[in-house]
């Protein structure tokens, strides 16, 4: 009898030991998963978004002159969305090519510069609510206009700007010789058109407005008859950041509805609303 009694209770011990170790083991696992916080969590608890930015890029993020308080259309936008979220904003300065980088591997949360929405991009990162619409045109000098009459005539040319930027692609396609600068002020792509050094910048139509009312003693203007591409620009975040996409989203949309993001625009683009989408024959 005491023999018998060991082995079913021996057996039936082990079976319940089992069992009970294996729920152990799966409440924990499942403890585990339910408790690992979401990027957008990390944001929430640290009370800050990162924000790269070039703090060169007139009017979209810079320094005034003799201030080195960082301000631009994208700033502001920027800084009233991170409000409307009730977080803290810190901006870190990078290149062009950087700042997408630090978006991909997560070292910031987001990037703001005038980034235009790609279809190759849109593989790689998640965009905002476009709140910026525009179009290409070129800078180049006053007195010739570069050389230039078509898009064709890009070829052999010099064109400055980032490399990996949508401007820079199109001057590719077209067979001109691309030159790279970093992280450069506008003053310094305007002279060396001016001078001869490169010979156009393909850029935003809004940007290279007001960079040549900036700098009127130069010999550059924009090319009267070249309008191309379209564009759309929005933030740019990992795609993997959900919660923080669908935030931003949501902020945004309010600020375009509510005019905020049209008043930000008229005060850095002498008055023009950025907002409204636009219609160009190419």
């Amino acid at each position: 009898m005491k023999k018998l009694w060991s082995k079913k209770s021996g057996s039936l011990f082990a079976g319940i030991l089992a069992l009970t170790l294996l729920a152990g083991c799966g409440n924990g696992s499942d403890n585990t998963a339910e408790e690992k916080p979401s990027e957008w969590d990390r944001i929430q608890e640290e009370g800050s978004l990162t924000v790269a930015t070039s703090g060169t890029l007139f009017p979209t993020s810079y320094r005034e002159e003799g201030s080195d308080k960082l301000t631009g259309f994208e700033v502001e936008v920027v800084r009233e969305l991170a409000k409307r979220l009730e977080l803290e904003v810190e901006f870190t300065e990078l290149g062009f090519d950087e700042m997408l980088t630090s978006v991909q591997t997560g070292q910031v949360d987001l990037a703001a510069n005038d980034i235009e929405v790609t279809e190759d991009r849109k593989e790689n990162f998640a965009f905002s609510t476009p709140f910026k619409y525009s179009y290409g045109t070129a800078i180049v000098r006053k007195d010739d206009l570069s050389g230039i009459k078509t898009m064709e005539d890009l070829k052999g040319k010099k064109a400055a700007g980032a490399s990996t930027s949508v401007y820079m692609e199109t001057a590719r396609e077209y067979g001109a010789e691309e030159v790279v600068y970093d992280n450069a002020t506008n003053e310094v792509y305007l002279r060396d058109v001016s001078i001869g050094r490169t010979d156009v910048i393909l850029n935003d139509y809004y940007l290279q407005t007001l960079a040549l009312a900036a700098f009127p003693e130069l010999n550059i203007t924009i090319h009267p008859d070249l309008k191309y591409s379209p564009s759309e620009v929005g933030v740019v975040m990992n795609k993997d950041n959900g919660e923080l996409v669908e935030n931003v989203n949501r902020v945004i949309e309010e600020m375009i509805e509510d005019g905020t993001i049209a008043k930000i625009s008229g005060d850095f683009f002498n008055g023009a609303d950025v907002t409204q989408k636009v219609d160009i024959e190419e």
